[in-house]
């Protein structure tokens, strides 16, 4: 198991930091400045059709058997996103690289706009539907169809769309299901049955962790094996409670602490370049220490380079894949600038950052953290209630990411192996309730790593089909031109898609 370990970190290490953290920032930059940094030029329109447009009918309107509605794919996608690394991953950030790692989370953010943005413009213009006549979309096909239809890149567009499903199945199991359970059991088991947590059956497994992790598989089992139609109902009903819960929670938190807030903010953008040596010989926090987990702990929050998303947005109504994309800006813009900084100033706020050298103190752990600044405020209550937010987030997170991997081996292996996976997943959630490792996590930490590769050079790759839709989507829509619009990259879901927008249904 060691020797497991040290060949994970060797990868992990080569995947994010030395070619993975530049090729995201660098698509960022790319899709950012050829799109004429659209995330900013036409806030107001993105806006207006994303949270602006929630209490209109056609946001939540299915016109078509195979698919769920633009607002059900949000819910979808945001059930994935925001999990575990908007509370424990933002307090894991700072306490690793202090205050200023916030800082390169929201630059990542802003550039994985549009990142993600051009996913899901890409997912919804190669997508097609499969023998269930349900929509099927995400990196495998934008590869395979795309890079791989461009002279002289046949089979590499092939074999990257192959690589990433692969990587796509073994991430779900890691951090899209043990991973996120293993949190939740931990949470609940601190918060609700710390008397009890010596009880154990054979091998030594918990009696409270293993009845967690039945219980878990149940409910879980109930709602993956329905498929993505009941997965969406649940989470359009679970996500925007989830969130704003937490955002009250959260808020109530920073009004108590108000006065501190312009200290904290100050903070964020004093140590964005690193924290200096203290004295009493404590050590600083190098520059690249501090880009590397804002960005790393940013993209692992909002997922935007990853290529997971795109697969459940893929599955929306809607005809014009701008449309879409403008929800995958939304996305990232809620999951990092609303609820990460949030999670961040409750963090800065507990008294367990040091705002004037930017170091966490003595005996500080980040996996409870957040808990103790909600203790603060609430006393034990608090606590209790970290712990009920990460069951939300965290078996959410589950939820989409079953869809995720559903997706992947639907491309591997067609309908039949999407029934055998989504036992095979269910089953697994018992598996994360129990383990005691956390190198199950690391190794899907790296997964998620290796998705994030060939999906990102699809998209560089393609870069040029993202501007030509986007560019055509202004002129008809923003401009007024009259212009044949741009779709799909098949023929007939172009015509079927075009004789929709004429009817309107968008």
């Amino acid at each position: 198991m060691t020797t497991v370990a040290t060949v994970n970190d060797s990868i992990n290490s080569f995947v994010w930091v030395k070619i993975g953290l530049i090729l995201l920032i660098g698509t960022g930059v790319l899709t950012t400045i050829l799109t004429g940094f659209f995330q900013i030029t036409h806030f107001k329109h993105w806006m207006s059709k994303t949270i602006g447009g929630v209490f209109k009918a056609d946001a939540h309107v299915k016109h078509e058997s195979g698919s769920v509605s633009q607002f059900q794919a949000l819910c979808t996608a945001l059930a994935a996103t925001i999990g575990t690394g908007n509370i424990a991953g933002v307090a894991a950030a700072i306490c690793v690289g202090g205050p200023g790692a916030v800082f390169w989370m929201w630059v990542a953010a802003f550039l994985g706009m549009m990142t993600n943005y051009s996913e899901n413009v890409l997912g919804i213009y190669y997508r097609r539907k499969n023998k269930e006549g349900e929509w099927s979309g995400g990196a495998m096909y934008y590869l395979r169809d795309g890079l791989g239809n461009i002279t002289g890149y046949e089979k590499i567009g092939k074999f990257l769309a192959v690589l990433f499903a692969c990587f796509a199945v073994l991430a779900s199991f890691g951090i899209g299901n043990m991973g996120q359970i293993n949190k939740i059991t931990l949470n609940l088991e601190s918060a609700f049955f710390s008397n009890t947590a010596g009880a154990t059956v054979f091998g030594g497994i918990s009696v409270v962790n293993l009845i967690i992790g039945i219980v878990l598989m149940v409910v879980g089992g109930f709602i993956i094996i329905g498929g993505l139609k009941r997965i969406a109902a649940v989470a359009e009903k679970v996500v925007p409670f989830m969130a704003l819960i937490y955002i009250l929670g959260a808020l109530i938190i920073m009004i108590v602490h108000i006065t501190s807030i312009p200290a904290m903010i100050a903070s964020i953008f004093k140590y964005a370049f690193g924290v200096k040596a203290a004295a009493g010989g404590a050590t600083g926090i190098a520059v690249m220490t501090v880009v590397q987990q804002g960005c790393k702990r940013g993209v692992f929050s909002n997922e935007a380079g990853l290529g997971s998303s795109v697969m459940v947005h893929s599955n929306s109504n809607v005809k014009e894949p701008v449309k879409q994309g403008l929800w995958g800006i939304f996305e990232v813009f809620a999951d990092t600038f609303v609820v990460c900084t949030m999670t961040a100033i409750v963090v800065l706020s507990s008294g367990y950052i040091d705002l004037s050298t930017g170091l966490v103190k003595e005996g500080v752990s980040d996996a409870t953290l957040v808990a103790q600044a909600f203790g603060n405020v609430f006393g034990r209550p608090g606590q209790w209630f970290v712990a009920i937010a990460v069951l939300l987030f965290a078996f959410t997170t589950v939820l989409g990411w079953s869809h995720y991997g559903s997706k992947a081996v639907e491309y591997l292996f067609g309908i039949t192996g999407v029934k055998i996976y989504r036992v095979i997943f269910v089953l697994m959630m018992v598996s994360g309730a129990i383990m005691t490792s956390s190198l199950a996590w690391d190794i899907s930490d790296t997964f998620n790593g290796l998705m994030m590769v060939p999906n990102l050079i699809g998209v560089v790759a393609l870069t040029p089909v993202v501007v030509k839709i986007t560019r055509n989507y202004i002129a008809r829509k923003l401009d007024g031109k009259s212009e044949e619009p741009v779709l799909s990259y098949f023929d007939d879901i172009q015509q079927e898609a075009a004789e929709a927008v004429k009817r309107g249904e968008e």
